[in-house]
C-alpha cells in the first residue's frame, strides 16, 4: 500500500479538526499496554498516534481513496438506532471500523496494509465520538444546517468539528494535558461497551446538538461556554476507547 497523495485547494475540511484528532491520539497513548506500544512503533514507523490521527482526512484529497469517504460517518434519524436505520451501501463508521480491525489482525495482510488500515482506524474511532458524524441524512450531518460562528457563515457540523475547539486557543498537547481527572470507576465505565454501544451513547449527544441551535443563529462565546466541555469529554472518551481497541487487536 503506497501512502503518497497530493493536497489541493479542494481538500475537504477536517473532522474533529486536526487539533481534535490529535487530542484523541495523544490521550490514547496514556492508556496503551507496553506490548501495544511496541507494535504501534513497528507498524507506524515510530510516528505517534497524534501524528497519524489526521491521515484519513488527508487522503481525501486523492481520488484513489474515494472508497473510504463514507466510513467517516453514518446517518440515522434522531429517534432511531443504528440497528434499525437504513444503511449506506458504500459502508459507514461501523463497517469501516470492522473492516480495519479485520485487516489489521489478518495473517494474510501485508505490513503495509496493516499500517494503512491502522491509520484509518485511529481516525475513525475519533469520528465516532463527534456527535454530528451520526447526524441526519437530509442535512448531511449538519453540513447543511447553516449557522454563523462569531458573525461568519458556517454550519453546525463545522462548529463541532473544529471551530469551537480552535476558538478555545489551546494546542492539542495543552488540551491533552488538561483532560478531566477520572476516578477508576469513571475510567472503567468509559472503557466498557462495544462500538454499537458507543454509537448509541454519542447519538444521544447528536440529539442535543441539533437542539442547541436554530438555523441561521449566530453562535458565539456563550455557545462555547455551554458546550465546549462536552466536546472535551468526547475527545477524552475517544482516546480512552481507541486505546481499548488497540490493546485488544495488537
Amino acid at each position: 500500500m503506497v501512502f503518497n497523495f497530493s493536497l489541493n485547494a479542494e481538500t475537504p475540511p477536517p473532522v474533529w479538526g486536526q487539533t481534535g484528532h490529535r487530542v484523541v491520539g495523544a490521550i490514547a497513548d496514556n492508556y496503551l499496554k507496553g506490548s501495544t506500544k511496541r507494535q504501534l512503533k513497528k507498524l507506524l514507523n515510530h510516528e505517534s498516534l497524534a501524528f497519524v490521527s489526521t491521515f484519513a482526512d488527508e487522503i481525501k484529497a486523492d481520488s484513489l481513496y474515494k472508497e473510504f469517504s463514507s466510513w467517516h460517518y453514518l446517518n440515522m434519524p434522531l429517534d432511531g438506532t443504528y440497528e434499525t436505520s437504513d444503511k449506506n451501501p458504500d459502508g459507514d463508521l461501523v463497517t469501516g471500523i470492522a473492516f480495519c480491525k479485520d485487516k489489521i489482525t489478518s495473517d494474510n495482510s501485508t505490513e503495509d496494509d496493516k499500517a494503512f488500515y491502522l491509520r484509518l482506524l485511529i481516525h475513525l474511532i475519533g469520528d465516532l465520538h463527534q456527535p454530528m458524524h451520526l447526524g441526519l441524512l437530509e442535512d448531511r450531518g449538519g453540513n447543511d444546517f447553516d449557522v454563523q460562528w462569531n458573525y461568519k457563515d458556517s454550519n453546525l457540523h463545522r462548529v463541532w468539528d473544529s471551530q469551537m475547539i480552535e476558538s478555545y486557543g489551546m494546542s492539542f498537547s495543552e488540551l491533552t494535558d488538561n483532560a478531566a481527572f477520572l476516578t477508576k470507576a469513571e475510567l472503567k465505565a468509559i472503557e466498557k461497551g462495544t462500538v454499537l454501544d458507543w454509537i448509541a451513547e454519542t447519538h444521544v449527544l447528536t440529539n442535543q446538538v441539533y437542539a442547541s441551535a436554530e438555523k441561521g443563529e449566530n453562535l458565539r462565546s456563550r455557545y462555547s461556554y455551554k458546550y465546549f466541555n462536552i466536546a472535551r469529554a468526547q475527545m477524552q472518551k475517544a482516546g480512552i476507547r481507541l486505546a481499548v481497541v488497540l490493546n485488544e487487536i495488537l
